[in-house]
């Protein structure tokens, strides 16, 4: 699925997130490595069943979920840190809240 270029937009309803929507789409994944829980920076992929398919992308304390209720969705990548990163991650969150959905695109690093 990388690179992967889309819209980022807030999901309010699971906390300090925001996420990718892929609607229909249902990868041929299975669980691995499953949380409610990401860390801020971790990308985790809900492949889709209850909800749709989806990559939460979360800058603060969250909890996957839909409106059908809590999710688990699988850590796949981490945003490597830096200094000033827990600025810039909470700042893409904010924008996406209040400026609506922003353009991203996620690469393999190495």
């Amino acid at each position: 699925m990388l690179p992967l270029r889309a819209r980022l937009i807030h999901c309010r309803w699971s906390g300090e997130s925001t996420w990718v929507p892929y609607g229909d789409l249902r990868p041929d994944v299975g669980w691995e490595h499953h949380t409610s829980h990401p860390a801020p920076g971790q990308l985790a992929l809900y492949p889709g069943g209850i909800s749709e398919c989806e990559i939460f992308f979360p800058y603060g304390a969250c909890t996957t979920s839909s409106k059908v209720g809590q999710l688990a969705a699988n850590h796949f990548a981490t945003v490597v840190p830096d200094d000033g990163w827990d600025d810039r991650l909470r700042e893409v969150g904010r924008r996406c809240l209040w400026d609506g959905a922003q353009e991203i695109e996620i690469v393999e690093h190495g």
